[in-house]
């Protein structure tokens, strides 16, 4: 009691977090019940008929729903390593600049993608990359045919890695600038001192600083890896991509409110749910155990 008598203050701070936390994160989690209904709006959730496990078996005997699993999966996973590999290059040649301007410049450069929502960024790319757009202008100078990057199932995979690596390779940078900033100038100084080059410096003292903060970040985004990002699909995919673009959140989208089957797209939502929290819990034990991190 003389604890709480003392950091009273602080609990009334944090309570209008908690009421909002409970209001539009807890309260909402009662819906998940329409993943085990025919739920029908007009009945409600007290009203619609109970199917048990039935939306979860329909959903592993649709071809569709498994392909959307799949495109999620791959579309996840290559933003993930590519999201972790070009900014650890990047921080590395960034390192390599002396002149500080001309450093800070690049990185408030590179830094400004990432606070354009999709929204803005999805109409801007709609128009850079379509058949008569100014990539395709330049691509065509060069004898190059017209590509249909947002339309071509070959293509959009490509073009949706791409873009989302270019709008956020910049901020995650700041990890590994930091974790740059952490390393004993003494070192560099004693591998000057024994005649290594600027490579061998790079190779041997920056290279495995920053392994370990690599293997966390890598970890703990195995935990986000079933969300392949539904801003950027949803602004950018249309019918003609829906076999390689489709991903779990859009096609949770398209079945529960545009095709109103909301309790079989309750149900994906909720297997997407389960999965990714387990993933989190190992991604946090993996990262605990190989990095030492920890939050508590």
């Amino acid at each position: 009691m003389r604890t709480l008598k003392k950091t009273w203050p602080f609990h009334v701070m944090l309570l209008p977090a908690m009421i909002f936390l409970i209001i539009f994160s807890f309260i909402p989690m009662l819906g998940v019940v329409m993943a085990f209904q025919d739920y029908k709006p007009w009945l409600g959730i007290t009203g619609s008929q109970w199917v048990g496990l039935d939306n979860f078996r329909y959903l592993f005997e649709r071809d569709d729903s498994m392909q959307v699993i799949w495109n999620t999966l791959i579309i996840a996973i290559l933003k993930m390593v590519f999201n972790l590999l070009v900014p650890f290059i990047f921080a590395i040649l960034l390192n390599e600049i002396r002149k500080v301007g001309v450093q800070r410049t690049i990185q408030t450069l590179v830094y400004l993608p990432h606070f354009l929502s999709w929204v803005i960024l999805g109409g801007i790319l709609l128009d850079l990359l379509a058949t008569d757009g100014f990539v395709n202008q330049i691509l065509g100078s060069l004898g190059v045919k017209p590509i249909f990057f947002l339309g071509d199932n070959n293509w959009f995979r490509f073009t949706v890695i791409l873009t989302d690596v270019w709008k956020e390779f910049g901020y995650n940078t700041i990890i590994f600038l930091a974790a740059l900033a952490g390393i004993n100038p003494s070192l560099y100084e004693a591998a000057e001192v024994d005649g290594a080059t600027r490579w061998k410096q790079t190779l041997f003292i920056t290279m495995p600083s920053l392994i370990p903060m690599a293997v966390v970040v890598g970890t703990l985004a195995l935990g986000n890896v079933l969300n392949a990002g539904f801003d950027q699909i949803f602004n950018l995919y249309n019918p003609l991509v829906y076999q390689k673009g489709d991903i779990i959140d859009t096609f949770v989208y398209r079945t529960a409110i545009l095709n109103g089957e909301m309790g079989f797209g309750t149900a994906i939502g909720l297997f997407k749910s389960a999965i990714s929290m387990v993933l989190i819990l190992v991604s946090y034990r993996l990262a605990k155990k190989w990095a030492g991190y920890r939050i508590f």
